[in-house]
């Protein structure tokens, strides 16, 4: 087993997204739109003509019930009155149709000119936050559920979507056209028309935001659920193999309709809070409807309005009322998707736990460099220190092994020197240069590592070994595998290369997997390398014969070399035994062995058992 230090949660470390211990970030609406208005005003003239279009199509649409109306009094007419009937309604009926083609027009383009905001503004911030995930530090990713992380992100940016189409859409243009009817309403006839609207409408947006904001707590606990149940159900399938090993198919299977059943009753107490939603506004809807035709058809039978004017006061009604009717779930949507999208930004703004140094440059690299260790002390964790004051160097071309016990932070030097994480005392130091003063991206481009824990893209034989370098020639890629010893296994495959290895690398067995990173690393070439028990799950013949590829081609190479049996390293320029955080021993095979301490006991133990 390597050397491998646990990372419990810590107070000050991120949490998984979507889990309880998540920290809650207030950020208010209005925060959140103005975080997403710079990537919607990049398209300012999309979506100047989009409001244009808009209220072009609100304009048409108030035009309509007033030719309506228009319509209808025309039609009262004398009977045998050819010209009145054959040129007035027809002229009338034309520009009806117009009317109504005109709002579907302005709608459509509208909704035309606007598809490329929306998209590019998703686009954009789904692009950030894949960037930005990838670089947070190993101890966010340790610690994160995948599953309610995903889809914490794909709520993010439907809701950037669902943001848009709704407010864009269906609130702006309602208060345009409540703003025109109004208008219309108070100046063709008088005040209370305008004024009973305006009493149903503030009685209806009150009773839709007090009830909308009082349920959205039964919302949010579904979605969380939501999110732990889908969590629930990845780790699971991607454990498979553990659960079969265990028969723990039941218990699963039980834990995920614990998780189902809570969200079922989350579910159930939402939607009897969304009827009660829909029956209030409805019963507003209803008097506020009753009391303008009330109103207007006193007007009709005083003579003071028109059987043309009723029939307009209805059709101003019916297309008023018809998006009002929408508004609690059009206000519940937006209210959620700005929550989608305050997780998915606060997401977006998790600080970097290791971060380039302003104005960092480049590591310069001419040769293989010496890589060196001065004085470092690491704790994952204040209460748990795992490296004490450790200092050793390793030359330009030469390899350094250390070895141990499990739990003795070996490979926490590799997780170091690739910076992983930044040491809390001392430096390390490639080609004389601070990693911490450098760039991240520099430094990890100059070393190559091998991990023990293998797992591969679910994709291709050819694209996980081509990962090393991507745009490798397929010759380049052959001459990797033929050097790590697995071209005979890929060439006997039905598909050859293009065989895929299944989620992690599943079809593959331990040893194949390992052959396979080993000729990604090969690909790549650096002139650093790290060898985290590189060779553990290979048999001993393919070891050997790996062991003298990996030899010859680290001759040239600054290497560091984490093993647990000691065979593979005797060759090694320098030795380090490694006990509780410390060096405890260093020298070469022989010298080590003269010694009869720590490492010639491990060599001797290793031996027996061989």
């Amino acid at each position: 087993m390597r050397s491998y230090a646990p990372l419990p949660p810590s107070p000050a470390a991120p949490a998984a997204p979507g889990s309880p211990a998540e920290p809650t970030l207030n950020r208010s609406d209005w925060a959140t739109l103005r975080r997403l208005f710079p990537y919607l005003w990049e398209y300012k003239w999309r979506v100047v003509a989009a409001l244009a279009f808009m209220v072009g199509a609100k304009v048409a649409n108030v035009g309509v019930p007033l030719l309506l109306k228009n319509l209808v009094d025309a039609m009262s007419f004398k009977p045998g009155d050819v010209q009145v009937v054959l040129v007035v309604p027809a002229a009338l009926l034309v520009g009806y149709g117009l009317l109504r083609l005109s709002t579907s027009l302005f709608t459509e383009l509208r909704e035309l000119v606007f598809a490329k905001a929306t998209e590019g503004a998703a686009r954009r911030i789904s692009l950030e936050v894949f960037r930005h995930l990838h670089a947070l530090s190993l101890r966010f990713h340790l610690e994160r559920q995948t599953g309610g992380m995903t889809r914490d992100i794909e709520r993010g940016t439907r809701g950037v979507h669902s943001l848009i189409s709704y407010s864009l859409y269906s609130i702006i243009p309602t208060l345009i056209e409540v703003t025109l009817v109004l208008t219309l309403l108070a100046v063709k006839f008088d005040v209370w028309f305008a004024g009973i609207t305006i009493i149903a409408l503030v009685f209806y947006i009150i009773f839709t935001v007090t009830v909308t904001e009082w349920r959205t707590k039964f919302r949010k606990e579904m979605n969380e659920l939501d999110s732990s149940a889908h969590s629930r159900a990845i780790d699971s399938l991607l454990n498979y193999e553990t659960v079969k090993y265990f028969n723990n198919e039941d218990f699963e299977a039980k834990r995920y309709d614990e998780n189902l059943l809570r969200y079922r009753r989350a579910a159930v107490k939402s939607q009897t809070t969304l009827s009660l939603l829909n029956t209030g506004q409805q019963l507003i809807i209803a008097a506020g409807l009753v009391a303008m035709l009330w109103r207007a058809t006193q007007g009709v039978v005083e003579g003071r309005m028109t059987l043309g004017d009723l029939v307009m006061v209805n059709a101003f009604m019916i297309q008023l009322y018809i998006p009002l009717g929408f508004l609690g779930v059009l206000y519940r949507e937006i209210k959620q998707s700005l929550t989608d999208l305050s997780k998915m930004f606060n997401l977006m703004e998790k600080e970097r736990e290791i971060a380039d140094l302003p104005g960092a440059q480049a590591l310069s690299l001419q040769t293989s460099p010496a890589v060196r260790f001065e004085n470092v002390s690491f704790a994952y964790e204040p209460s748990r220190p795992i490296l004490h004051n450790i200092s050793f160097e390793i030359p330009p071309g030469k390899t350094v092994a250390v070895v141990g016990s499990s739990g003795a932070g070996k490979s926490t030097l590799a997780r170091l020197l690739f910076r992983f994480y930044d040491v809390q005392q001392g430096s390390i130091k490639v080609a004389g240069q601070d990693i911490k003063a450098v760039t991240q991206t520099s430094v990890r481009q100059a070393i190559g590592i091998v991990p023990q824990d293998t797992v591969l893209f679910n994709d291709t034989v050819e694209y996980n070994i081509a990962y090393g370098q991507p745009g490798a020639s397929r010759a380049q890629v052959v001459e990797a595998a033929r050097a790590a010893r697995i071209h005979d296994f890929i060439a006997s495959t039905p598909a050859g290369y293009a065989t895929m290895v299944g989620e992690r690398g599943l079809k593959l067995s331990g040893g194949e997997k390992q052959r396979v990173a080993i000729a990604r690393t090969l690909l790549k070439n650096p002139p650093i390398m790290i060898f985290d028990e590189a060779t553990s799950a290979l048999d001993s013949a393919n070891e050997r014969a790996i062991q003298a590829e990996l030899r010859s081609i680290a001759e040239n190479k600054t290497t560091l070399v984490v093993a647990h049996r000691l065979s593979t390293v005797v060759d090694a320029h320098e030795i380090l035994v490694m006990e509780a955080g410390q060096i405890i021993e260093r020298g070469t095979h022989a010298a080590l062995l003269g010694l009869g301490g720590r490492y010639a006991a491990m060599w001797a133990l290793q031996q027996s058992s061989e």
